[in-house]
């Protein structure tokens, strides 16, 4: 956003030269109820609300610029000028004033006309500029330059401003390639930054790659007028008309819904931004927001790679192509499959298929999308329009030949998704593969997940392509990786009706029968893995049995751990870390001894000589003890009952959630608990005033339940004004999923101290937990604890196999959840 020098309004100003003797100029607060009314008027949508507000910012700065002298003038830039000004937006404003004017009356000026509006809740971001003194600012920051390229006439002498934003086009076009190559690297930079509009669950509608910015880029870009933006539009700009129109829309009715001026569209938003614009769901707002995305990204990704490479990397070669008398680069061809080629120009090569390429080729569409990523080059618009228009699909059955390079695509890395964005733009990909439709921008509804439907299937196969080495069968990896969740576009669950799409997708692909039947496995079962080996404890053998019993053969089980992780790197940085990989690699080692006879490698459960240590010192001392290193804490105390519940309780004061913990009592009666943690907020724990507050928990000097309380309040409070919809909590008890203990499975709204709630209930109820393990699903958590009845004699306990205990335990934690 663009920050002109602002004249700020002083904190230490007590009058203002509109200010009656008895108080504040009557006006502020008109307006202020002029604008409340205007916001709550739900006959002005998205942009005409923009405009609306426009003309009222106008209004007001008309009515105050009847002070102004000869000669002086307020000009609109930025989004005001644009009359897209949002709830939220700054307004962005310019007093002009003649060269050589006193800094008193310029003060004074400033201060008469913008202190009513800042008065009137206003966010003015307003500067003070001579004609000079602004087109020196102009020459050395690019975004001063592009404000005042585009000024309007509010208040004032127009000709002023009309003369001060012409000097500004003339001199932004003096300078075209130097800020073409500055407004290339801003644009480049903030995609980096943003991320995507179209493929994110909640996308940035102003900053992100297809978002509202990029429009102003082109049109800044444009109005340089160089020889290199000449033809560069992919599409005509009438087409980018409505897409901007529409985001536009969307980012007026985020801001008056929730009252904040953020751009990102987030999940717990988006229901009510469809209601404001009348739009059916949530689903079809965020469809409407992708598809309006991919246009613009797809029109400013084209015109800036077309621009950049005529501009040419270096000085020389620019100067070589000013000289009269240098020879053009002539336009060739470079061969690179049946029918395709690299059309080298000097504007940047680019795919492109022959003349006589057949159109009629089942393998065509495949053939040229595997070269283009491959050679890691674009595919020419030309040949998008000529495949578009003529070029037949597959088939059903392929032929190999297409299935082939269908992996080739696949199995390309990065440049394969900037062909499957290509092919999506011109609708090959739907040709390729008709289920695709359902999925395409498909948002999900999980604040895990980072992408749409296709772009995470897209992901997930791109992720699949640094593991390809560790699997005998890479190609069905890769097909497995991209069809995973096709399911997720059709009704019901999309893991069992996803079996039934992957089966008739193989066939049509002509797999042979097996591979049929495992990539319906993948399908199956690709959720298996990461649920068990997070969820379940790994060292019980029935844990194992219970993947083997599914997983019948070494080779789809290499598969599936490959899927998981890249299926877990493809949704976003909270579904993959060291400690899940590690989880992973364990129970697939020890399912692979499982299925090969073998047995499986012992989990060594003794104590370290350092656990040890501590037993000692907790045993000698009769208190709590911890040690602490990077995300492990590990504690030992006289046992007691409730001690897991107290220890979860201060980590969680700490900001520290347990993703997993295990309990264990030696022979004489010390309790090792051992946890993983991770940072709710980041940064490093203290972990001298977590041992402190644990001894004080332990020895009752700390008022757990009350702190803990006031915490969760807190939580509340914030998670109303989030609007975030909480979970009903849900409690499954399974008598057979261990060999030594009950498991028991808690889905409840994610909060501080409910692993401390839940821990404490299942201690008052007098049953012992022997191990537990943590998942947190954005704003819910997956609770997992492996609950005995407690050994009078001291032993390991017994599980719960009766009814009326299983049903006790359930009640038992439902009622710590109500």
């Amino acid at each position: 956003m663009w920050r002109p020098s602002c004249v700020s309004a002083p904190a230490n100003v007590t009058t203002t030269p509109y200010e009656r003797a008895s108080g504040p100029d009557h006006r502020s607060q008109a307006r202020k109820e002029q604008r409340r009314v205007l916001l709550a008027d739900t006959s002005w949508r998205g942009g005409e609300l923009a405009r609306a507000l426009t003309d009222q910012i106008d209004s007001w700065i008309a009515d105050d610029s009847d002070v102004l002298p000869d000669g002086w003038a307020v000009a609109a830039a930025a989004g005001y000028e644009r009359g897209e000004l949002c709830p939220g937006s700054d307004v962005d404003v310019i007093l002009l004033h003649p060269d050589g004017a006193d800094d008193g009356q310029v003060r004074a000026m400033a201060q008469q006309l913008w202190y009513p509006l800042w008065d009137s809740g206003i966010a003015l971001s307003a500067a003070t500029h001579s004609p000079g003194s602004a087109l020196q600012l102009a020459g050395s920051e690019l975004a001063t330059a592009t404000a005042l390229i585009r000024l309007r006439p509010v208040a004032g002498d127009a000709a002023l401003v009309l003369g001060v934003a012409g000097a500004a086009r003339r001199h932004w076009a003096e300078r075209a390639e130097h800020w073409l190559r500055a407004l290339g690297e801003s644009v480049e930079e903030r995609h980096e930054r943003a991320g995507e509009v179209a493929f994110l669950l909640e996308p940035d509608l102003k900053e992100g790659r297809g978002g509202l910015r990029d429009v102003h880029a082109l049109a800044w870009a444009r109005q340089t007028g160089h020889r290199s933006v000449a033809g560069a539009d992919e599409q005509p700009i009438a087409d980018l008309v409505g897409p901007a129109r529409l985001l536009l829309d969307v980012r007026v009715e985020l801001h008056r819904t929730t009252g904040r001026r953020s751009d990102r569209l987030a999940l717990q938003e988006q229901d009510a931004v469809a209601a404001s614009l009348g739009i059916g769901d949530a689903d079809e707002l965020m469809r409407s927001v992708s598809q309006a995305a991919r246009t613009i990204a797809w029109s400013s990704d084209r015109f800036w790679a077309r621009v950049l490479g005529r501009l040419g990397p270096t000085r020389r070669r620019r100067l070589l192509r000013r000289r009269p008398d240098a020879t053009p680069t002539p336009v060739t061809h470079r061969r690179l499959a049946a029918g395709v080629a690299v059309r080298v120009r000097p504007s940047g090569d680019e795919v492109v298929i022959t003349d006589d390429a057949p159109l009629d080729d089942p393998t065509l569409i495949l053939r040229t999308a595997a070269a283009a990523a491959g050679a890691g080059l674009p595919l020419a618009r030309s040949t998008l329009k000529r495949l578009a228009a003529g070029a037949v699909g597959p088939g059903d059955p392929w032929p190999s030949a297409a299935r082939n390079e269908l992996v080739a695509l696949l199995g390309s890395g990065p440049p394969a998704l900037a062909v499957f964005e290509a092919l999506d733009r011109y609708g090959l990909l739907t040709r390729i593969l008709p289920e695709w439709e359902q999925v395409r921008a498909r948002p999900q509804r999980n604040p895990l997940h980072r992408y749409t439907v296709d772009w995470h299937l897209c992901q997930a196969a791109l992720r699949a392509n640094d593991l390809v080495r560790k699997v005998a069968r890479p190609d069905l990896l890769l097909v497995g990786c991209w069809l995973h969740d096709i399911g997720k576009g059709f009704p019901g669950d999309h893991v069992v009706v996803g079996a039934a799409i992957v089966e008739r997708i193989a066939r049509r692909m002509g797999f042979e029968r097996a591979d049929v039947e495992t990539l319906v496995a993948l399908e199956q079962h690709h959720l298996l893995l990461p649920t068990v080996a997070t969820r379940r404890d790994i060292s019980d053998p029935r844990t194992i049995e219970s993947v083997v019993d599914v997983v019948r053969d070494p080779e789809t089980l290499a598969l599936l751990r490959a899927l998981s992780e890249a299926d877990s790197l493809a949704t976003g940085p909270a579904a993959w870390n060291d400690s899940k990989r590690l989880l992973l690699d364990q129970l697939t080692h020890a399912a692979a001894a499982a299925l090969a006879g073998v047995p499986a490698p012992a989990v060594d459960r003794r104590p370290s000589s350092d656990d040890l240590a501590l037993v000692h010192e907790a045993r000698r001392t009769g208190t709590a003890r911890l040690r602490a290193a990077a995300d492990r804490v590990t504690i030992a105390a006289p046992d007691r009952t409730g001690l897991f519940a107290l220890v979860a309780g201060v980590l969680s004061l700490h900001g520290l959630e347990v993703v997993s913990g295990e309990v264990r009592t030696t022979d004489d009666g010390v309790a090792l608990d051992r946890f993983q943690v991770a940072a709710r907020f980041g940064g490093d724990p203290d972990w001298g005033r977590i041992a402190a507050d644990v001894q004080a928990a332990y020895t009752g000097q700390l008022d757990l339940a009350k702190r803990l309380a006031r915490r969760e309040r807190s939580w509340d409070r914030q998670r109303r004004s989030e609007g975030a919809q909480p979970a009903q909590p849900e409690v499954f008890v399974d008598p057979d999923g261990s060999a030594s203990a009950t498991v028991v499975e808690v889905r409840a709204p994610d909060g501080p101290g409910v692993l401390h709630r839940l821990a404490g209930a299942l201690a008052g109820a007098g049953f012992d937990i022997r191990a537990a393990r943590v998942t947190t699903l954005g704003h819910e958590v997956v609770d997992v604890f492996y609950v005995v009845r407690p050994d009078p004699d001291g032993g390991p306990g017994q599980r719960l196999t009766d009814r009326e205990s299983l049903e006790a335990v359930r009640r038992t934690l439902l009622g710590a959840l109500a």
